[in-house]
């Protein structure tokens, strides 16, 4: 039933993706060839000069510099003297995430599983949607075991965290509380302030205590910073969720706030800050920050392209700057970059943005988190683009995948031989996570060992 709604909401969508098809191949494997990184690489001038002349050689440059000096270490292992040594990364530190939001929503058994392997070969962490209004449509009766009424992007949240735990995958629940009543409470949510106030701490406890640490980290409340248009809501909610959080929740579990959109101006980011530094100088622990940056309109995309934004290396790292304040960690929480069509013109713009966006804040000493939202076409909320997948509307993977795909797991992950020394010493650089080491001894038996970098 599911796949056949999934089926039909793409359907009513009358777009055509044909012209993707024959491009979904060529830059899955070899991303960096297809995809230019700067305006030599650019003979057909997908991007205009004035795109290229922002993200210049110069500001390649220091984002490599960044990278190098803080994604990666210097590691030193013991194993035996004077072997051959494999040094292999098995994972990262760093949270490269997506929402899973069409989890077995997809149009066929073969298309759900290529979107679940995505999770674990690309992405170390999920998304899981807890929003309230469709979690519970009706009062005690939440939507929680496989097998509930199947809705749209909102599929049983039993399953996904099942799944995470059987693949290792940072789970990340969204959102405990969501202060827009479109996609926040339920309907049947009273209009007092009072009354609500208990039903809001009901269900946190009640989150707390099903998922207990099986989801390890949790957006507390969602876009709570514009109230004034969003709805009624118990008073210093904000504050009384974090701190049933913290009441419920065991310490290991991370707690997350998720607010405002890069495009802003420093003015807006910075009253953000002030609103998370007052709630840490109340008692509240607040594990990281998110920030969310959605490129929802396919116009942007191609104004983007042509030089005609305010999205380039000088506003984002005036924003980010101004997060800093924050004195927490940095999540991109939510990234959406739409491609102007589906055109391979407009899916490789898409895929360019991505690269340059990734890498710039890769290279962000404070940004520990980059998590793209919509990974199928078609598979957004009701306005949001069509072309903002990292996968066409058949599952094949568009040129964004690859340029990601290119970075997470070869650019950006270690796999080294080196010599170990007299004593027996491995020294070497790599990016931070997991690794395995191993070796042969001299007497031909092989050994392995795990190390975190």
């Amino acid at each position: 039933m599911v796949n056949t709604l999934f089926v039909q909401l793409y359907s009513m969508k009358k777009i055509g993706w044909g012209v993707l098809l024959a491009l979904a191949g060529v830059c899955t494997l070899q991303a960096q060839p297809s995809c230019p990184r700067s305006a030599a690489e650019d003979s057909t001038h997908i991007m205009d000069q004035k795109y290229w002349d922002f993200w210049n050689s110069d500001v390649q440059a220091k984002i490599d510099q960044n990278i190098e000096q803080y994604r990666k270490k210097d590691g030193r292992v013991k194993v035996d003297p004077n072997v051959e040594v494999r040094v292999e990364q098995l994972s990262h530190s760093f949270i490269f995430g997506g929402n899973i939001f069409l989890f077995g929503q997809l149009a066929n058994a073969q298309q759900n599983r290529e979107y679940e392997q995505t999770f674990g070969t690309l992405f170390n962490a999920a998304t899981i949607p807890f929003y309230w209004k469709t979690l519970e449509p009706q009062p005690g009766h939440p939507r929680y075991e496989a097998g509930s009424e199947p809705i749209f992007r909102r599929p049983p949240t039993d399953p996904i965290v099942d799944f995470c735990e059987e693949h290792q995958i940072l789970a990340k629940g969204h959102a405990m509380i969501y202060g827009l009543r479109l996609y926040g409470h339920p309907d049947w949510m009273p209009e007092d302030r009072q009354q609500m106030e208990q039903y809001f701490e009901d269900h946190i406890r009640e989150l707390a205590k099903r998922y207990k640490g099986r989801v390890q980290m949790w957006d507390v409340v969602n876009e709570s910073v514009d109230q004034v248009n969003r709805g009624l809501m118990p008073d210093d909610y904000t504050y009384k969720c974090f701190r049933w959080a913290m009441k419920y929740l065991p310490r290991a579990v991370e707690l997350n706030s998720n607010d405002v959109d890069l495009h802003d101006s420093v003015p807006n980011i910075n009253h953000y800050v002030e609103i998370v530094r007052d709630l840490v100088d109340r008692g509240i622990r607040i594990d990281h920050v998110g920030a969310q940056m959605h490129i929802f309109n396919p116009k942007e995309s191609r104004q983007i392209a042509d030089g005609d934004s305010i999205l380039y290396p000088e506003h984002l790292q005036e924003v980010m700057d101004c997060l800093r304040g924050t004195d927490r960690p940095l999540h991109i929480s939510e990234l959406t970059i739409s491609a102007p069509d589906s055109t391979p013109e407009g899916s490789m713009i898409q895929a360019i943005l991505a690269r340059n966006l990734y890498r710039f804040w890769f290279s962000d000493p404070d940004v520990t988190a980059i998590t793209w939202w919509n990974v199928v076409d078609g598979g957004g909320a009701p306005g949001e683009p069509s072309y903002s997948g990292l996968y066409d509307q058949q599952m094949n993977r568009k040129p964004a995948y690859g340029v990601l795909d290119e970075l997470i797991n070869k650019e950006w992950k270690t796999d080294l031989t080196v010599q170990s020394d007299a004593e027996g010493w491995v020294n070497f650089r790599g990016f931070t996570g997991k690794y395995r080491i191993s070796w042969t001894d001299k007497k031909g038996k092989q050994h392995t060992k795990e190390y975190v970098l």
